[in-house]
């Protein structure tokens, strides 16, 4: 996937003997899982301005009817940003904002930047006292396994980053990037949730053909989310004093963060691949049979060095306790299949 900004301004091609054509911008097409023979609507709004969205799925439904936000005015930070997010997460796919008093330059920015942080999402009418998004995504294209691996490599891609400060001592550059692709990944796994438990074919379409497995993705997602939070405020804290990390304190890090990341990838792995066998070899953990918490606790404690530094290393234990419960997940999706006996050996 890619969250790229697209240039607004595109060249009117020949098509043709009679027709023209414009291209779509790649990172929307990409974001949009658009492939070459894919359908795609338009829809003309009163001002000549053309919208363009995939077609929705063989038998999936549309939803035309808006979520209306309604309210004398908004004057609190966050507030808008959160509403819309919320409403996004809900399944909606249009969402109306309606105010007494003109929305003010702070408030209309609040809502291009949710908007931004949200995959498919895009501003499609604004007048002062009126503002409407539309989600132009097609559900049936984004399946769990799918989301929850490119969430892996998000994950991975923070532990990377977290190595290249301690080893070199300089500031993360991607940190932005990271946690703004985190959030709208996590919003969708939430929204192609809540999608999922309304309708039983599109829950199987990505990826969860038992009803019952719905809980048990929320679980995933809820982990995934905390370590994603984790993974965000260790990164920021190390960059705080990463030119005052002391030697032994970048050393602990510098050695235990591949040990992490491998655990990190090892249990998505398992997650997603639902075999019994694996689900138990990665429960187990490292060569003493260690959870990654208590390796964590074990190799980056006693604390020293400043203070970010200890608290990004509290951060990382904390993480590990996410990961060790999507190592116990993994176990229950592979019995849950039932298609496997393992026997294990005897303490």
């Amino acid at each position: 996937m890619a969250w790229g900004t697209p240039n607004r301004e595109r060249r009117v091609l020949k098509a043709g003997h009679s027709s023209i054509a414009v291209t779509l911008p790649k990172p929307w097409a990409e974001a949009m899982n658009l492939r070459p023979g894919d359908l795609v609507v338009f829809d003309q709004n009163d001002d000549g301005a053309l919208y363009l969205k995939p077609a929705p799925a063989p038998g999936g439904t549309v939803n035309a009817a808006p979520y209306i936000v309604q309210a004398p005015s908004f004057d609190t930070d966050g507030v808008l940003e959160r509403l819309i997010v919320g409403a996004y997460r809900a399944g909606h796919d249009a969402i109306e904002i309606r105010t007494d008093a003109p929305l003010g330059p702070e408030r209309a920015e609040e809502v291009a930047e949710a908007a931004r942080g949200l995959l498919g999402v895009s501003v499609v009418a604004q007048e002062p006292t009126r503002v409407v998004l539309q989600n132009f995504i097609d559900p049936s294209k984004y399946g769990l396994p799918q989301l929850v691996q490119r969430m892996k490599m998000i994950l991975l891609a923070f532990l990377d980053e977290m190595e290249e400060v301690v080893r070199r001592r300089a500031r993360s550059r991607r940190r932005g990037t990271l946690e703004e692709e985190a959030k709208k990944v996590l919003s969708l796994l939430v929204r192609q949730l809540f999608l999922a438990s309304r309708d039983w074919s599109l829950a199987r379409r990505i990826g969860s053909p038992d009803p019952r497995q719905l809980l048990e993705w929320r679980v995933v997602v809820h982990a995934l989310e905390e370590l994603a939070s984790y993974y965000g405020e260790a990164l920021a804290l190390l960059n705080e004093e990463s030119d005052k990390l002391g030697s032994e304190t970048a050393a602990a890090l510098a050695e235990r963060l591949p040990e992490i990341q491998n655990r990190l990838k090892d249990v998505v792995d398992a997650l997603m691949q639902r075999s019994l066998e694996r689900a138990c070899e990665v429960y187990q953990g490292g060569p003493n049979g260690e959870r990654l918490a208590l390796v964590a606790r074990r190799n980056l404690t006693p604390a020293r060095g400043p203070p970010s530094a200890r608290l990004a290393r509290h951060l990382l234990e904390r993480s590990g306790l996410c990961v060790d419960l999507l190592a116990e997940l993994a176990i229950d999706r592979a019995v849950a299949a039932g298609n496997e006996t393992v026997l294990a050996e005897a303490a």
